[in-house]
Formats: C-alpha cells, structure tokens, sequence
C-alpha cells in the first residue's frame, strides 16, 4: 500500500508493481470473450491485440506535440485518413485529423463549424451523442434538440424547423448509439445544404463496421450536403483506445479545427487536437491495427457481428416481457421491458451476478429505459440469450427497485461533503451492491437533476 502522500520513499520493485496493477484489475470488467456487451471490442485474434500492443510500446514515448521532430507521426496519419476516408466517402486528398476519440472529433467538428460561421447553435436529434453537448459548453454554443420517429430516426420535419440564422452545424448519426438506428443522413444532409448550413455524420460507432455490410443507405462524405464526418477506430476498428478519424469536405474546415497560438515567448504552439503533448502510442496502434486487419479481416468480422446482432434481434423475440427498440442498421441492440413487473435495471443486476454485464440506458423523452448490447463477433448469442431469460425471470420475481420516497427532493446537495454522499450512494445499494436503486432513482428524476447528482457521484468516487 501507498503511504498517504501517495509515493514511496524509496522506488519499488517493477515486477512488484506489476503484480499489484493485476491486483488492482481483479475487479474490472473482462476485455476479452464477450461477456461485457460495452465499451470494449474484441476480435478474438489475439495475434492482432498483441501487435497493437507492441506497436503502442514501440510509439509510446514519440510525442505528437511537434510532428517535425518527430516525422512518424505525419506518415501514420496520413495513412490512417486516408483508409479511412477512401473507405467513407473521400478521396486520397481529403483532409482529416487522428484523434483521442470521438468526442475529441466531435469537438474538433464543432469548432470548425463555430469559426468558419460565426454561428453558435447545433440542431441535432435526442438520440445524438452527449459529446456534441460537451462540444458546445466548452466552446460557448448550445444545442437545440429535435425528436425522432416511431423508429428513433431523426425526425427532418423538425431538423427543418429547427434551423435558425445561428444555426452552425447539423447532426445525423451513422447510427445512434442507443438504439443502433440510421439517421436518414441523406435527407438531413440535403436539407442543410438548402439552407446553407453545416451538416456532421457521426459516425463514430458505426463507421468503421457499415462498409462491409450490405444494403447500408449512404451515410458518408459521398452524400451531397455532408461537411465533416468523425470514425472511431478503437471501436469496430478494434484498435486500442485513443484512436479516432475526423474527416472534413474542405481544406477550410481542417485549417478552422487546429489552434495556433504565438502569445508567448515560449515554443512555437500549434495543435491539430484539442491535446498538446500526446503519446504516438495510439497512432501507431491503430495503424498496426487497420494493417493487419485489412479489407478483407474487417469484411468478416462485420458480417460476423452482424449476423450476430441480427440473432440476439430475433432470440429476444422469444423471451416474455422483452422487445428490442427499433430495427438496428449496425450490430447495436436496445431491449426494453414490455411487462410492468419486469424492470430492466433489476435485470442488468441479476446478469451481473451471472459474470454478464448488460449496459442500462436511461428513459429520456419518451423512449423507455433499457439496456444496450454492442455485439462483436466473439459475443456468444446463445450465451447473452441463456443469461437474459433468466435474470428476466429474476428480476420478475425480485420486483421493480425500492426507491426511497421523497429522497432525491429532500437532500442538499451542496451541504453534503463527497464523504457524506459516498455513504448515502452506499445505503440506496450504490456501494458494493446492485445498481438497481440507483438507476431507478436516475430514471426518475429530469436531466438536470440527474447530471447533479451523477456529478456528486463522480467526484465522492476519485475523492475515495
């Protein structure tokens, strides 16, 4: 153990901090076999983890700060844009920027749109990624919100309305997270263009898995209207985290997403991301990654992950009380609660306790709680199908959560130290226990609300 100034005295031994980093993962969620259905993708080839793995280390101390120190960096980049971009749309020429990930990108779109039009409103749909919203609390903007249909497709009719003269960019995802539905990209596009607006694709989850499918409407820089489009890589590009691709229609909108800065008598600033100093060790990562894999690796393991989603689709059709929301176009599945008596978040507990991670989704604007699957290839359908029967006829049996009345309203959120909120996290079942309680108080309360007390959350965690 560490003393309380959080530093040894004298150095430790590097295989004994290595066993203790073990130790301390004991308790994380497994990154490989399928049984975490978010935030970690797997190929199941252990050959291409391994080499993005050395690749990282060989790359690990080149420092992306200043690209003519050290010239590797603009050579993996250049590559990594344009197989990405030839892939979505573009061409050999079209500009992009290799990012930490697809907030990152997303914010790097946001700020291209803001400087080049003086504009400081984003219209995108409620399903659209909460980075767009991050994007515009840093960079002063705001976002208007616009519903979607039946489907959870962005509804045009409301994007039309909703462009105003500040109105800097417009958003389609390819698909959206929640639900893994396809914006319609095409029509949202035309629309802005008409109206001489920026349009974004976030792509981010899909992009880099719906060129190998079949029967994809066109979603890319191929589709008239669409300005600047962002791809991660560390998602179905199964490279490790800190990878992502912002592409852009015009030269213009790069050169608006970089900063330079000459106010000081300091080094010469100039940054194409929002970091300044950054390990190569992702770029080099995903490089080793994309190269490996190839057209051809990527090709099956989409189809794979496909066919995989397209089966837990229809397996949850067979399980009472259950339904998936709406008709996914990548391999992102939404299942839902359709009996009173059976509530989702009670169900992700009872599969926890199976060694099962199902990721709970909270309600918002009338879509219902739910609980979101990322399938890949090594997903074992039968598995996920087995594990959702029965947490589903557990957590039947449990019933819905006992959520305190009256807690939410009684407490003061600024009169509670992070030591005091810790423990009252700990007696609602937060703390060791089932997250049920907790997602169901959340599930209650208005957004506001919500991001209050997820941030009281945040901070009594890291405060220990």
């Amino acid at each position: 153990m560490l003393p309380e100034n959080g530093l040894p005295e004298h150095g430790r031994p590097v295989p004994d901090l290595l066993a203790e980093l073990a130790r301390l993962r004991a308790d994380d969620l497994p990154v490989r076999g399928g049984k975490v259905t978010a935030y970690v993708y797997d190929t199941g080839r252990a050959e291409i983890h391994d080499g993005a793995a050395r690749a990282f280390g060989e790359m690990l101390e080149v420092n992306c700060l200043d690209p003519t120190a050290f010239p590797s960096i603009v050579a993996l980049e250049r590559q990594i844009v344009t197989a990405v971009a030839a892939r979505l749309g573009g061409g050999p020429h079209t500009p992009g920027i290799f990012t930490s990930g697809g907030t990152e990108s997303i914010m790097l779109a946001v700020k291209a749109a803001r400087d080049t039009t003086g504009r400081t409103a984003i219209v995108a749909p409620i399903t659209a990624h909460p980075a767009f919203h991050k994007a515009a609390h840093y960079l002063g903007m705001t976002v208007v919100q616009v519903p979607v249909d039946a489907g959870f497709r962005a509804d045009v009719d409301a994007v039309a309305a909703a462009i105003t003269d500040d109105t800097a960019l417009v958003v389609a995802s390819a698909p959206s997270y929640p639900q893994g539905v396809l914006d319609p990209v095409a029509d949202i596009a035309a629309l802005a263009a008409a109206r001489g607006v920026l349009c974004h694709v976030d792509a981010c989850v899909g992009g880099w898995v719906l060129p190998w499918l079949p029967d994809v409407p066109p979603f890319d820089l191929s589709v008239p209207g669409v300005t600047s489009l962002s791809c991660d890589l560390h998602k179905y590009g199964y490279a490790p985290k800190g990878a992502s691709v912002v592409l852009y229609g015009r030269e213009d909108l790069r050169r608006a997403a970089y900063f330079a800065s000459a106010e000081w008598p300091g080094y010469t600033v100039i940054n194409s991301g929002v970091q300044s100093s950054k390990s190569a060790g992702p770029l080099g990562a995903a490089w080793t990654t994309l190269m490996a894999l190839g057209d051809t690796g990527y090709r099956a393991l989409a189809t794979e992950a496909k066919a995989a989603a397209d089966a837990l689709v229809a397996g949850v059709a067979g399980i009472p009380g259950l339904a998936v929301l709406g008709a996914p176009a990548a391999p992102l599945v939404a299942i839902a609660s359709t009996d009173p008596a059976l509530d989702v978040f009670v169900l992700a507990d009872k599969a926890r306790e199976r060694g099962w991670f199902f990721q709970p989704q909270l309600a918002y604007q009338g879509i219902p709680a739910n609980l979101h699957f990322t399938v890949t290839s090594v997903s074992s359908v039968p598995g996920i199908l087995e594990a959702l029967a029965a947490s589903a006829e557990d957590a039947v049996a449990a019933g819905p959560p006992d959520v305190p009345a009256g807690l939410v309203e009684s407490l003061d959120l600024d009169a509670l130290t992070d030591a005091d909120f810790a423990g009252l996290l700990g007696a609602v079942g937060g703390e060791g226990g089932g997250m049920a309680t907790v997602n169901a108080i959340l599930d209650g309360l208005p957004p506001a609300t919500r991001e209050a007390l997820l941030i009281r959350f945040l901070s009594a965690l890291y405060s220990g």
